[in-house]
């Protein structure tokens, strides 16, 4: 386990729904990815990210689906690429299993 943090640190964190529109392979990355670009709705946008999800999961089963993703982060430059957002999974070893919401939801909407 990680340190311990108080309300107010997590009260930081910018959880949203966003739906993956578009997925583009990611050749220059160091560790096999994509990139994706993600629907969070009229407040936020699309965001860009790079994900290490290919061991689990095909360009065309990405495209569409609802992940969950910090926002507000800073912008990280991974190779040649700017990455926006961070999306969340569970990680064993390579394998990350994203976290979704079981029923589509409206994008944008806030993880508490």
């Amino acid at each position: 386990m990680g340190d311990t943090i108080n309300w107010q640190d997590f009260a930081k964190i910018d959880m949203r729904v966003g739906t993956v529109i578009k997925v583009d392979d990611f050749p220059e990355a160091r560790n096999p990815a994509y990139q994706l670009h993600i629907d969070f709705g009229e407040e936020i946008g699309v965001k860009k990210t790079s994900a290490q999800v290919t061991t689990l999961y095909t360009k065309e089963q990405l495209l569409d689906t609802q992940v969950v993703a910090v926002v507000n982060f800073p912008k990280k430059q991974i190779a040649n690429f700017m990455s926006e957002c961070l999306i969340l999974g569970a990680v064993n070893g390579k394998d990350v299993e994203l976290l979704q919401p079981r029923a589509t939801v409206t994008n944008g909407l806030k993880i508490s």
